[in-house]
């Protein structure tokens, strides 16, 4: 759902899991249900959908009316069409009534339902403890009541952009992210579902990326995205265009010199040269990241003598002291560029991290122990909770008190999240909230439903060298009584198997089936292209099923976590 057309948030993706819709209906409802007031029948909607014996209507005659709603009141039409069987209404009155809903004007709801329960009473021969059960379900239309042809309308475009994404995700995905690409949280949250649903998101490439995000595809490859040139910060609209139309009119650039030649502009300058490089749109040329921007003045003084010899048809009497003879960049000697360099350049350039993720070798080791940041919203309100993320932005507020407290922002690799760090445990970490630390960071979720942050009891600075041994200290489940307010209780025990894309796209269902065949205590999760996924199958582990994973998916790498 992440991505499509009103079904995306969080919230309504839990819903629908539940309801697993099989028709049109089954959308335009949730679609109507989730909002305030009306989202409290979800539940009933979803118990009846799968028991037909739980079906119950108000009246016999509004069979008809509610029958595809399984007898709730979902729209305003249901509301007004149960008025005119029920309480006599005629159209006037009922759209009257429809607007007294819409209005959300407790005066007009009030003479609506002195109105309602004469009707039904006198001229409908409905019981009046009925009609109270009536009035209880329309009540909450005046909260929120959706139109049933909106619902229809917007029912529709979920459902198409669900096929699409379904179908031709590469393009759908694509088309996401042109929409999104000025917001850079957002971007990098469809980035992780792309690569969750094995899809390929690379940086800016001279050679293949268009003004904007753009699918590309090679004869024999799946289809990638591709970041466009006009992401890179510090790299202008024009000089992107001058690059583009260049590739199109005399095709792509052979090597670091024909681009240098080839793109003759006064805004390929230091800073968009720098950027370009930073970013890896000159990867293409086989040219490390660090020694392209170790060798800026070279690059540029290339580019100008080319102009030059251009210009007047005739060598530089001094070309020798930067390039060859054949007129070749001359590259000095210079440190390649670290991991840590490109994620940190990307972060910078493009909004977010594309090579790796700085949480990424952490999140392995604490498998299990963590919760994703796009699954926070998901836990039981007012619990324990273990995430892991980097520091992206630090906010100090004065209480009324005088006492300091933070408003921080982390990040993982499936999204953003907002930490309150309140005086006390401030007091005790404030060394620790530095923007681009990764930190474990155990907390409580808000006790209010949609509230989606974490309120901080302590935090813990993440290193190869101590990952394992806070993985083994934070536990999620009761606040423990030490002094280093960590949570504790007994750790999940699990399995990890790391597993090819393709290889579990492959054998999903036969992998579903062997796990069911070995019911035990042991979590599965499965590593997938460094991104960790926690399945609902418990298994029982041994020398058996040990030997039936290698029978199916050959020699892998499983580790036991006890």
């Amino acid at each position: 759902t992440m991505g499509t057309f009103q079904l995306g948030g969080s919230g309504m993706t839990r819903w629908l899991k539940e309801l697993k819709p099989t028709n049109i209906d089954d959308i335009m409802a949730m679609v109507a249900l989730y909002r305030p007031g009306p989202m409290e029948s979800i539940p009933e909607y979803i118990k009846r959908k799968y028991n037909p014996e739980s079906v119950t209507y108000f009246d016999p005659r509004l069979e008809k009316i509610l029958k595809a709603s399984y007898g709730l009141l979902v729209y305003q039409d249901d509301v007004m069409l149960t008025a005119i069987a029920l309480a006599g209404y005629d159209w006037m009155e009922a759209d009257k009534f429809r607007k007294a809903m819409g209005k959300k004007i407790p005066e007009e709801m009030a003479q609506q339902k002195e109105k309602f329960y004469k009707g039904c009473l006198e001229i409908g021969k409905v019981k009046k403890e009925i009609v109270d059960e009536m009035w209880n379900a329309i009540a909450p239309f005046a909260s929120y009541g959706f139109n049933k042809a909106h619902a229809a309308s917007y029912g529709i475009v979920a459902y198409q952009t669900s096929y699409m994404k379904a179908h031709y995700p590469v393009q759908y995905m694509t088309a996401v992210l042109q929409a999104e690409a000025g917001d850079a949280e957002k971007v990098a949250a469809i980035v992780h579902e792309c690569t969750r649903i094995h899809i390929e998101v690379l940086p800016p490439d001279v050679n293949e990326s268009f003004r904007n995000f753009a699918m590309v595809s090679r004869e024999g490859e799946a289809g990638r995205i591709r970041f466009g040139l006009s992401a890179i910060k510090n790299v202008g609209e024009h000089i992107c265009e001058m690059i583009y139309n260049e590739r199109k009119k005399n095709g792509p650039y052979k090597n670091l010199e024909d681009f240098l030649t080839r793109v003759q502009d006064k805004d390929l300058n230091k800073r968009s040269v720098e950027s370009l490089a930073q970013a890896g749109a000159l990867d293409c040329f086989g040219v490390d990241r660090g020694i392209l921007l170790g060798n800026t003045e070279q690059l540029l003084a290339f580019s100008h003598h080319e102009r030059e010899k251009n210009e007047t048809q005739q060598d530089s009497l001094f070309s020798g002291a930067l390039f060859d003879f054949e007129s070749k960049v001359v590259l000095k000697a210079a440190p390649d560029a670290t991991l840590d360099d490109k994620l940190k350049w990307e972060k910078q350039l493009l909004g977010i991290y594309l090579s790796s993720h700085p949480c990424a070798a952490f999140e392995e080791k604490l498998t299990g122990v963590i919760t994703a940041l796009n699954e926070v919203e998901n836990c039981p309100r007012d619990e324990w909770v273990v995430v892991c993320g980097v520091v992206a932005s630090v906010k100090k507020k004065i209480t009324k008190k005088g006492d300091i407290m933070l408003f921080v922002t982390i990040e993982d690799r499936s999204a953003g999240m907002e930490l309150l760090v309140f005086p006390k445990t401030y007091a005790t970490t404030q060394a620790l909230w530095v923007e681009g630390a990764v930190l474990c960071i155990v907390g409580k979720t808000p006790k209010e439903e949609g509230e989606n942050k974490i309120f901080v009891e302590n935090a813990h600075v993440l290193t190869k060298e101590n990952v394992e041994t806070i993985g083994r200290q934070v536990r999620i489940g009761q606040k423990s009584s030490g002094k280093n307010n960590s949570v504790s209780s007994e750790k999940e025990k699990a399995i990890r198997i790391t597993i090819h894309p393709d290889v579990l796209k492959e054998k999903m269902e036969v992998l579903k089936e062997l796990f069911a065949r070995y019911p035990g205590t042991y979590r599965v999760y499965l590593s997938v292209a460094g991104n960790s996924i926690k399945t609902g199958s418990f298994v029982a582990w041994g020398d058996e099923l040990r030997e039936s994973l290698q029978k199916i998916i050959g020699e892998t790498l499983v580790d036991l976590f006890d």
